[in-house]
Order: structure tokens, then C-alpha cells, then sequence
């Protein structure tokens, strides 16, 4: 599948697309201004490879938890593109994200984010689609009760974690690769009806 992925769900930024059997990347700061250009910078970043809006067949945008600003003005510019052009549009979270390369690996996998100096954990199963709701959950409780958990962080959040809970037993980190978005689509496993940023207070 042709697909182009947007991430501003953190103060970094991104693009992908794989199109023409080949993928091309941007990196970019998450920024009020750039946040308010994303559609230019997309367009700017089709035209930089040789490519257009006519190439992509669906849009994958992430929904967060994370940046509030930069969530919105990502899933805004991707629902005006797919109404356009007619683009199938998909939604990812992080959560999700970050456990996609231990899919059918490990009975139990849980993934923890940090949100505005909170965390909060998602259990997922081996069959991936029963997954519990999400929790806040203390750094304390972490550390008593997911010691010989399966745990994965993604790479771009373990400055924010407490070096404590790094240090615990089993904690893998994970690379956000937006290939495995492409994985998680076939395994229907993005949400495909009522895209909206995911909020966690």
C-alpha cells in the first residue's frame, strides 16, 4: 500500500511516505509555526521526492497521547487532504505504535507512556486486538508490580522516565518505525471511524 504517515504527537515531528516501492522520511520540530504549515510542508515534502497527493492511496495520522497543538493541527490537515482527494484516513496511537514489532512475541505486553509528568500503561494480549483500557498508574506501582513485566517505552519518550523504572527487569526500548504502521493496518489494527486526538489527563 502507498501510504503517507504524519507523527506530531511530540516536540519532533514526521513525515513518511512509501510510495513507488520507496519510502522517503522528513524530520522536523514540532513547532507552533510549523504545526500551523503542515499542509505546506507536506506538499514540500511530496514535491522534494517526486511525488504528489495522486500517489498516496491512505493517510495514517497519529492521534497521540501527546502534543495538543501539534495533534490537532496533524489530524485537521489529514481529514481536509482525505475529504480532497478522497484518501482513505486511519488513526494510530502510541501505545499501539510501540508494541507493533512484539506482535504474536509474548503472551502480555505493556506499554507505558509519559504524559505532562504523568504515566500510564496499556496492556496488550497476545492476540493483540484484547487490549485493557488505559491507566495512570504511579511511579512506585511501576517499580512494585512490573519488575518481570514484559514493558516497552519508545525510544523518543525515556528522557522523561524516572531512571528507576528504566533500570527495571524486562524493559525494552522501542523504535516508533513507521513501517510497522503498515503491518498494524493489515492486522486491522488502526482506527478507521471518528479520527480525533487521544487525550489522557
Amino acid at each position: 500500500m502507498n501510504f503517507l504517515s504524519i507523527d506530531f504527537s511530540t516536540d519532533v515531528g514526521s513525515f513518511f511516505v512509501k510510495a513507488k516501492n520507496k519510502s522517503f522520511s522528513k524530520i522536523l520540530q514540532s513547532d507552533k509555526l510549523n504545526i500551523d504549515l503542515i499542509m505546506k510542508l507536506i506538499l514540500d515534502f511530496l514535491e522534494e521526492n517526486n511525488l504528489n497527493l495522486g500517489h498516496i492511496e491512505a493517510i495514517f495520522v497519529n492521534k497521540g497521547p501527546g502534543n495538543y497543538s501539534g495533534l490537532r493541527g496533524s489530524i485537521s490537515t489529514a481529514k481536509g487532504i482525505c475529504v480532497s482527494k478522497n484518501i482513505k484516513l486511519y488513526g494510530f496511537d502510541n501505545f499501539t505504535w510501540s508494541i507493533a514489532k512484539f506482535l504474536g512475541k509474548k503472551d502480555y505486553v505493556y506499554s507505558f507512556l509519559k504524559v505532562r509528568e504523568k504515566y500510564f500503561v496499556k496492556r496488550f494480549e497476545n492476540n493483540i486486538s484484547k487490549s485493557s483500557k488505559i491507566k495512570e498508574i504511579d511511579k512506585a506501582e511501576i517499580i512494585k508490580e512490573f519488575d518481570d513485566k514484559f514493558k516497552v517505552i519508545p525510544k523518543n519518550l525515556i528522557k522523561f522516565f524516572d531512571k528507576k523504572i528504566l533500570e527495571l527487569k524486562n524493559i525494552n526500548i522501542a523504535n516508533l518505525d513507521h513501517n510497522d504502521l503498515e503491518l498494524l493496518y493489515l492486522k486491522g489494527l488502526l482506527s478507521k471511524d471518528l479520527i480525533k486526538p487521544l487525550y489522557l489527563s
